[in-house]
């Protein structure tokens, strides 16, 4: 089972005044939803969900609901942030089986760099996606999955079916999707210069049309 417990409150008051009521009390409050069952407003004390949130085992993972004598496990699916304390202000929780299979995305982890040629060489590892949707069951998500960066030279790519998946684990994005390229410096000067000559031409077309419009306005 899960290594997290969260230990709630079902909130009596919903909407942005039982939440705010909720802050006031020192609980964060949040929403638990999924199945075949309402959504259901609850809290968390606030030390206790800061604590199972900077574990980093938190958000994405299995953990343990419990109120009272009941217990489920459940999926943390979102947390927001305060954007200037950053302080966690709400959360969302989901009910799963723990053996239901489920689509969560999984961080990256790229490693060996210096094992990579290109990059060695001077070359910009261009990460398209820091995380990769996996189908797997619910008590069995990994941590991250890793991406190896050995033998890698400038012109490379990383695609979905590079991707080493534990067993029971399988992608949920079709496995010619890029997830990370290893370009030259020249490479990427030659991309800019030729989004600038672009952005040019399209300047002068519009200037070009902007005047003969102005022509067979004044013909008019």
């Amino acid at each position: 089972m899960a290594e997290i417990v969260l230990n709630v409150e079902v909130r009596e008051k919903t909407g942005t005044g039982g939440a705010r009521d909720s802050r006031r009390a020192g609980m964060v409050p949040g929403v638990l939803y999924g199945g075949a069952k309402d959504p259901v407003a609850i809290a968390v004390k606030s030390n206790e969900f800061r604590k199972a949130l900077y574990t980093g085992k938190l958000l994405g993972h299995l953990v343990t609901l419990k109120y009272g004598a009941e217990t489920q496990p459940v999926i943390a699916k979102a947390v927001d942030m305060h954007p200037v304390t950053d302080v966690p202000t709400h959360f969302d929780l989901y009910r799963v089986d723990a053996n239901q299979q489920i689509k969560i995305n999984v961080p990256l982890h790229f490693s060996h760099h210096d094992d990579a040629p290109g990059l060695k060489r001077g070359g910009t590892l261009n990460v398209v996606f820091h995380d990769v949707q996996v189908s797997c069951a619910a008590d069995h998500i990994p941590e991250e999955l890793v991406v190896d960066l050995t033998g890698l030279d400038i012109g490379s790519s990383v695609r979905v079916s590079d991707l080493k998946f534990p067993a029971n684990v399988s992608a949920a994005i079709p496995v010619e999707t890029v997830l990370a390229t290893i370009s030259g410096a020249s490479a990427q000067a030659d991309a800019d210069d030729a989004a600038d000559v672009a952005a040019g031409e399209a300047a002068v077309a519009d200037a070009a049309a902007a005047a003969t419009a102005a022509e067979e306005g004044g013909e008019a």
